[in-house]
């Protein structure tokens, strides 16, 4: 097995001084980071932990903290006599890539499953910021958990326009909404959709159904719909796991 030597120190540590999450969990992540990258295979004895909390500026006790929750999550194994070793990288899924067309956009959700939360047909309304489009009357909502190689890695709460709905309620209830709307382009105009994406930090809720820590970065969509008299179809919240999606943006020139 081989020996991972640490680079020289230096005066200041990679961790943030401002940052709320616990310092053993910033030192897991970065840790875990590089198991997944490979920079540590499988097999590779790491670093003691006198040694990463010299790297990383922490207490002894953080850094063992930090190890023992990778230990836990199958990353590392300690040996006695020996040290720890890594035990494998991350079951992390391909990345699932996003773009910026909506036939992209179907397509993507169209090769991934998703599993229904919630259905509530009882005259939903979205709260929506003022000019976002003008409210129809009532709203089917929807939340979905959708997975990538059977990984959750979207939590999607939607509403959709009732009367849009009411043209192919059970597609709408058993398959993704995107790729159906674009299925029904004769009768369901798209004049205009735009999305705006924020980086921010899991909820509890949406760090149970994502599989990640609390305060793990994700990337927070709201998309929405609307037609040629700006009344919103489609409106969504998506919350996305930060470390399994890539977003792919075009620049114009």
């Amino acid at each position: 097995m081989d020996q991972y030597t640490l680079p020289a120190s230096t005066a200041s540590s990679p961790l943030a001084d401002n940052n709320p999450i616990p310092l053993y969990l910033q030192v897991a992540d970065i840790i875990r980071a590089r198991i997944n990258r490979r920079e540590w295979p499988a097999g590779t004895l790491i670093p003691t932990l006198e040694a990463l909390a010299e790297e990383f500026k922490v207490a002894r006790l953080t850094a063992r903290q930090a190890v023992q929750l990778l230990t836990r999550e199958g990353l590392l194994t300690p040996r006695r006599g020996y040290g720890t070793v890594v035990t494998k990288a991350g079951d992390v899924p391909n990345t699932v890539v996003m773009k910026t067309t909506l036939d992209s956009l179907a397509s993507m959700y169209e090769s991934t499953s998703a599993k229904m939360l919630t259905f509530d047909e009882s005259h939903s309304m979205p709260k929506v910021e003022p000019g976002t489009g003008k409210l129809g009357s009532n709203y089917v909502y929807m939340r979905r958990l959708h997975f990538t190689e059977g990984k959750p890695y979207a939590v999607i709460s939607l509403y959709l326009l009732h009367d849009v709905f009411r043209r192919a309620p059970d597609e709408f209830r058993s398959r993704a909404v995107i790729p159906q709307l674009l299925r029904m382009k004769r009768s369901v105009r798209i004049e205009r959709a735009h999305q705006t994406m924020a980086i921010g930090a899991a909820d509890p809720d949406s760090a149970r159904l994502l599989e990640v820590r609390v305060g793990a970065p994700v990337a927070k969509v709201t998309r929405v719909f609307l037609d040629r008299n700006e009344q919103i179809l489609y409106y969504a919240e998506v919350v996305y796991r930060g470390d399994w999606v890539k977003w792919e943006i075009e620049l114009q020139t």
